[in-house]
C-alpha cells in the first residue's frame, strides 16, 4: 500500500503486532521451512531450511513490524464496522472511539474463533473441556486421561506430546492421513513449488473440503502406530465422567481437548457488509475500486474451503479458489447507480493456500501473507 501511495493504518487487537503467535502452544514449530514462511523483503535468520520455533516466528514478525514503517496501533480492537452511504467506512473501537476510512481490509485471522463442534454428550461431562487454543503444554495433564478430538495437525501433535505426560486417545471421524514432511532430501514445500501443484485450482472439482494431512517428519506416525496416544472413532455418548465408545466399551475421562480448528472472525463485520451493496455480491470479497475507471480484483473462493461464507454475500455461496472476477468502475456506472461505492472492503481471513495469499492485480504489487497469518499447526 506504501508503495502506491496509501497510508495504512493497522489495528491491532493484542499488545504488540505478532498476531495470535504468541498464544500457540509452547512446542509449536512451523512444518514449512524458514525459506517458504519468510514475509516479502526479509527472510528467517539462519539455515532456510530450518523449521521455526513458535518463538522465533513472534520475534521475526516484531522485526517485520518495526522495519514497515506503518502507523500500527496496539490494544486496538474493531467492535464494528459501519458501511456509509458515501461508500466511506467508519470503525468503532473498544472504549466508544471511532475512525473513518476509504478501504478496510480485514486480517483478523481465525484464531479468536474456535470451532467447538457439537459432540455426543459433551454439555453433560463433568470433567474439564478445553479447546486446542487454550492449551499451552502437557504438564497441567500429567497422570490424567485426556482424550483429544481431530485429526489435523495440531490434534497429533498435541496428543503425541500429551501422551508422555498422560493417557491419551486420539478421537476423530476418520483416519489420520499422514503426509512425509520429507521425501528424497527436500521438503514438501520444495516439491510443490516444483511441480507447481501449489497453485492448482483444484476447489472448483472439489464438492467437500479435501482431509487435512498431517504432517509428519516420522515421529507423529511412529507414536500413533505405538498407541501413544491410542485412536478410536469419536465416542459416541458421554454420562458425567464416563466417555462411551462406538463398540460399546466405556471408560472415564479427566479431560477432552477439541483440535478441531478454527472459523474467521469477522464479528465485527456482521451488521456492516452483510447489509449493504458495497462489497461486490459475486465474489464476497472486494468491492469496486476507489479509482474511477479503475479494475478491482476480488478472490472468491478457496481450495481448502469452496463454500466459506464471504462477508459481503449474506451468506450466498462463494464460487471456488482461481475464479477471479474483474469489476471496472466508470464514471457511467456511478451515474447510472449512484448506490454503487467508490470504496474497498476486502476480506482476506479465507486465504488457504499459497495462490489465494498471493493476491495479484495489475496495479499492485504481489502481497504475501504466510508466517503472520498461519493457523496455531502452522499452516
Amino acid at each position: 500500500m506504501k508503495r502506491v501511495g496509501l497510508e495504512p493504518v493497522v489495528l491491532e487487537a493484542s499488545d504488540r503486532p505478532a498476531g495470535s503467535w504468541p498464544r500457540y502452544y509452547d512446542s509449536l514449530t512451523l512444518f514449512s521451512p524458514a525459506g517458504y514462511s519468510s514475509l516479502p523483503g526479509m527472510p528467517f535468520d539462519g539455515d532456510p531450511d530450518h523449521y521455526p520455533h513458535r518463538d522465533e516466528v513472534v520475534a521475526y514478525l516484531l522485526r517485520y513490524a518495526d522495519r514497515l514503517d506503518a502507523d500500527i496501533r496496539t490494544g486496538t480492537r474493531v467492535e464494528e464496522v459501519r458501511a456509509a452511504a458515501d461508500g466511506s467506512f467508519t470503525l468503532v473501537l473498544e472504549g466508544g472511539d471511532e475512525l473513518s476510512a476509504r478501504g478496510v481490509v480485514a486480517a483478523s485471522g481465525t484464531f479468536g474463533r474456535p470451532l467447538r463442534p457439537a459432540l455426543p454428550g459433551v454439555e453433560d461431562f463433568t470433567g474439564a473441556v478445553s479447546h486446542a487454543g487454550e492449551y499451552r503444554a502437557p504438564e497441567p495433564f500429567a497422570g490424567q486421561r485426556v482424550v483429544v478430538v481431530g485429526a489435523g495437525n495440531s490434534a497429533v501433535q498435541i496428543a503425541a506430546e500429551l501422551a508422555a505426560h498422560a493417557q491419551v486417545t486420539l478421537a476423530a471421524r476418520h483416519p489420520v492421513r499422514f503426509a512425509a514432511q520429507r521425501t528424497l532430501g527436500r521438503d514438501l514445500h520444495w516439491w510443490l513449488k516444483r511441480t507447481g501443484a501449489d497453485t492448482l485450482p483444484l476447489g472448483r472439482f472439489l464438492r467437500t473440503p479435501p482431509t487435512q494431512l498431517v504432517i509428519d517428519d516420522g515421529r507423529y506416525r511412529a507414536a500413533v502406530v505405538a498407541g501413544a496416544p491410542g485412536r478410536r472413532p469419536v465416542f459416541t455418548g458421554i454420562d458425567g465422567a464416563k466417555v462411551t465408545w462406538a463398540d460399546g466399551s466405556s471408560e472415564e475421562v479427566d479431560a477432552i481437548l477439541p483440535a478441531t480448528g478454527y472459523r474467521p472472525d469477522l464479528g465485527h463485520l456482521a451488521r456492516s457488509v452483510h447489509s449493504t451493496n458495497t462489497a461486490t455480491r459475486s465474489t464476497g470479497r472486494a468491492a469496486r475500486s476507489p479509482t474511477p475507471a479503475s479494475p478491482t480484483w476480488g478472490w472468491s473462493g478457496s481450495a481448502a474451503c469452496p463454500r466459506t461464507p464471504s462477508a459481503g454475500s449474506a451468506g450466498t455461496r462463494a464460487v471456488s479458489l482461481g475464479a477471479w472476477r474483474r469489476t471496472c468502475t466508470t464514471e457511467a456506472d456511478e451515474t447510472a447507480d449512484p448506490g454503487r461505492s467508490g470504496s474497498t472492503y476486502v476480506n482476506i481471513d479465507v486465504c488457504r493456500t499459497s495462490r489465494c495469499c498471493r493476491c495479484w492485480s495489475p496495479r499492485l504489487p504481489r502481497v504475501s501473507c504466510r508466517a503472520a497469518r498461519r493457523s496455531p499447526s502452522g499452516r
